[in-house]
């Protein structure tokens, strides 16, 4: 099908980073279930700044499906900044986010649609089982989750990824969120509109390994909670109060058992536990500190979220 650009039904955003060796399988599927729905669609391709041959293909592949269309980075910004921009170019009328590694079946791109016509503004598929996932990453990630649920004013479903529909009118209310940090399992969740969700069994890759080591995993962590709560700021008010009523009660312990049995010499084991354990409580206080202003700095600066090296597919190319 090769839609009118004034009247494209359905966009899907696809990221992609290194993913050269399945693409002919990620658009047998992709387009084999868009086709089907009798629907005018386009396919948002967004390179990552990938090191291997797969802005090459996808360009390649642009020219046999003119649905396809392509948007390269200059450089590799991070996944959640490539599907920012895939959903600042969506021209749908509703708007799919999907991994180019298959975990997330398009074939049920179908349900996702069958809940956007019974009224729902966003729906996302929540994950049933992981497959092809070590247990420490199932535990660190559902660890991550209940923890961000309870400190965020924001309530962000467990088990979901990118993969949703989202109706335009969500789209246009995440285009005015101009933050750097962009975590966007939450702000999808901050947008609010009507909500729900489908169940599904998530499948190992179709090939490859995953992209994200656990060091990147840590720090998509940081983000999402210092985007979404200030409890780790709020917390050391609470810590320091506590530790100074303990050092006040500690001292007008010392200066009764000093009244009532005379002068004693100090414990040196205990005067160096306290004062290393201050010290560590005040340097983790100033990493916590750090982190937030570290995020302030990087808003501040106003740069560019992305920059695009060059495009393919969309009207106002050449």
């Amino acid at each position: 099908m090769h839609p009118n650009t004034n009247q494209i039904e359905m966009s899907v955003i696809i990221p992609f980073y290194n993913e050269e060796r399945g693409l002919e399988h990620l658009f047998t599927r992709v387009l084999g279930v868009l086709d089907r729905l009798n629907l005018s669609y386009e396919v948002i391709c967004v390179d990552d700044g990938s090191q291997d041959q797969t802005l090459k293909n996808l360009i390649n592949y642009h020219y046999l499906y003119p649905e396809i269309k392509i948007i390269s980075l200059s450089r590799n910004f991070g996944k959640d900044v490539a599907l920012t921009a895939g959903l600042e170019n969506a021209q749908g009328q509703v708007i799919i986010p999907i991994d180019a590694d298959l975990q997330d079946p398009p074939e049920l791109i179908e349900k996702l649609l069958q809940k956007w016509r019974e009224g729902y503004d966003v729906v996302y598929g929540k994950r049933r089982s992981r497959q092809g996932e070590s247990l420490v990453k199932r535990f660190t990630a559902n660890a991550f989750y209940k923890v961000i649920s309870k400190i965020s004013s924001v309530s962000i479903p467990q088990d979901t990824g990118d993969f949703r529909l989202l109706d335009k009118k969500v789209v246009d209310a995440l285009k005015t969120m101009p933050e750097r940090t962009r975590f966007m399992k939450g702000l999808f969740a901050w947008v609010g509109f009507k909500q729900t969700y489908i169940i599904y069994d998530r499948p190992s890759r179709f090939q490859g390994t995953s992209k994200w080591n656990y060091w990147q995993l840590w720090n998509f962590a940081l983000d999402g909670i210092t985007s979404f709560s200030l409890i780790p700021l709020k917390v050391w008010s609470y810590l320091g109060v506590s530790v100074s009523f303990l050092s006040f009660m500690y001292g007008s312990f010392l200066i009764i058992r000093t009244l009532v049995l005379g002068i004693d010499v100090p414990g040196y084991a205990s005067l160096m536990v306290t004062t290393l354990f201050i010290g560590g409580l005040q340097l983790i206080t100033l990493g916590i500190l750090g982190e937030y202003l570290g995020r302030i700095y990087e808003e501040t600066k106003q740069r560019p979220l992305y920059l695009i090296k060059e495009r393919h597919g969309f009207h106002m190319d050449s």
